[in-house]
């Protein structure tokens, strides 16, 4: 089969590892506008079991990974100066670089060619043609997908919530949420470490904080020297890093139709998950697989294409529903602030609808029992 495939990210490059791994024969190629070397952002973040996903059908990866990733056991909300860690919700993370490097070094050794620099801008370039299957795997802002957003079905939500994708130098010891109260409004930092010496900074704030804080008239260095002194406490003196970082809208998009003729979408071309529940790379990578599944169960195109949709659509309904609770419950946390500093932990871990209290009792049963206490017209008093 004549594979061509638009974007060098995770779900584009695991996708073309498990078709060459099982079939050599197959021609493969990737298309990737950057360079080998370099990505934005800074580190991703799995949860704890989110990596098992792999071991079923790729053990060899999985044990590559797992020795890269930086793990811990707990959460931590922050609320203003009050501290509350929540036991039960552990995560890994990499450096987004050294997940792609790890990727492309698997990738290339299988025999797939990957072609840096190379902007692949038309379906109608000389590049795609006379291709079996072409895979859209190019990012939120696909021009594949936009190029036939009819045929897809396509829907973008761009959430009013703006966000800035950070880093640093301070290592933190588990994935924190911080959220600090500033005349502005509230802002939220996402962070946590992602190798020994470096950590994700996140800072998210609702556009109205935005507005106020005046971040469209700041340069860069002014808008890391601001973002640095609301969250001076929890950075200890350790600088805010750019890596091109610039404001954002979240942008929630979804299809209807997955497949038009011979091109097929993965990854945040597909659909895209809010970063506060963290899958977005095992969606990815998790799309790799299920297309590679139902190309392997079906020889005709057409038919696990479908097959594609018909599997992939109820596991990922749940997870985007969950995102998209969260991303509502994120655009609330300027009124959500001014509850207790348990009650606002409590109201977070609840937040997708998906974790109810015998969820939470089962994760962290001091946690529980502190809000069973507090809350004894619920509970009663004899807590």
């Amino acid at each position: 089969m004549k594979i061509r495939i638009v974007g060098g990210g995770p779900a584009g490059l695991y996708f073309a590892a498990l078709m060459k791994r099982d079939n050599p024969a197959h021609d493969i190629v990737i298309y990737e506008r950057g360079p080998r070397d370099a990505t934005w952002g800074f580190g991703v973040v799995f949860s704890d079991r989110a990596l098992e996903f792999l071991r079923a059908d790729d053990e060899a990866m999985y044990q590559r990974l797992m020795p890269l990733m930086q793990t811990w056991p707990n959460l931590t909300i922050v609320h203003n100066d009050t501290r509350v860690p929540i036991a039960g919700n552990g995560f890994a993370a990499i450096g987004r670089l050294e997940l792609l490097s790890l990727l492309y070094a698997h990738t290339e050794s299988l025999g797939v060619k990957i072609e840096f620099d190379s902007e692949v801008t038309t379906l109608d370039q000389p590049a795609l043609a006379g291709a079996d299957l072409v895979v859209a795997a190019n990012g939120a802002f696909s021009w594949v997908r936009n190029e036939n957003a009819d045929k897809f079905g396509t829907e973008t939500d761009l959430r009013r919530n703006r966000f800035i994708w950070f880093g640093t130098s301070k290592v933190f010891d588990s994935l924190s949420l911080t959220f600090r109260e500033t005349e502005h409004g509230v802002f939220c930092a996402h962070h946590y470490r992602y190798s020994p010496r470096m950590s994700t900074f996140l800072v998210e704030v609702t556009d109205d904080t935005w507005q106020r804080a005046g971040f469209a008239d700041m340069s860069e260095e002014e808008t890391i020297r601001h973002c640095e002194q609301v969250f001076a406490k929890d950075l200890e003196g350790a600088p805010i890093l750019s890596n091109k970082s610039c404001w954002r809208q979240f942008p929630a998009v979804s299809n209807r139709q997955w497949s038009v003729d011979n091109v097929v979408l993965m990854g945040d071309a597909l659909r895209t998950a809010h970063f506060s529940i963290g899958s977005g790379t095992r969606l990815a990578m998790e799309d790799a697989i299920a297309l590679w599944k139902a190309l392997r169960d079906t020889g005709n195109l057409p038919e696990a294409l479908a097959l594609y949709q018909e599997r992939r659509l109820p596991p990922m309904t749940k997870i985007l529903d969950a995102a998209s609770a969260s991303i509502r419950w994120y655009e609330r946390m300027d009124q959500l602030i001014h509850l207790a500093p348990l009650d606002f932990a409590y109201s977070y871990m609840t937040r997708t609808g998906r974790v109810d209290h015998s969820e939470v009792t089962r994760r962290d049963p001091r946690l529980a029992a502190a809000w069973e206490h507090s809350h004894p017209e619920i509970y009663g008093d004899s807590y």
